[in-house]
């Protein structure tokens, strides 16, 4: 299965960890999180427009963080796993 995280950009549902709302990134840690994954190379914007949701995901023992112009929930929808619920 896969995931579309918006404009032409599709992953692959078993490299997904975690979907969050860019909201939670209030919280300092988080925000500390972001800002060394950003200067590492680690992050991935798929759009220029600001981002609603971050996907964390594990690519041959490498994250990736995609920033996505998609809200948290709807992807999860997407995902399937608020179906599992």
């Amino acid at each position: 299965m896969f995931l579309h995280l918006g404009e032409n950009v599709v992953i692959p549902l078993n490299e997904v960890i975690a979907i969050f709302d860019i909201d939670s990134t209030a919280n300092m840690d988080t925000r500390h999180f972001l800002k060394i994954a950003e200067e590492e190379g680690f992050i991935y914007r798929i759009t220029k427009n600001s981002p609603k949701s971050f996907v964390l995901t594990e690519r041959d023992k490498k994250s990736i963080i995609y920033l996505s112009p998609i809200s948290s929930l709807t992807l999860s929808k997407r995902s399937g796993f608020c179906d599992e619920l």
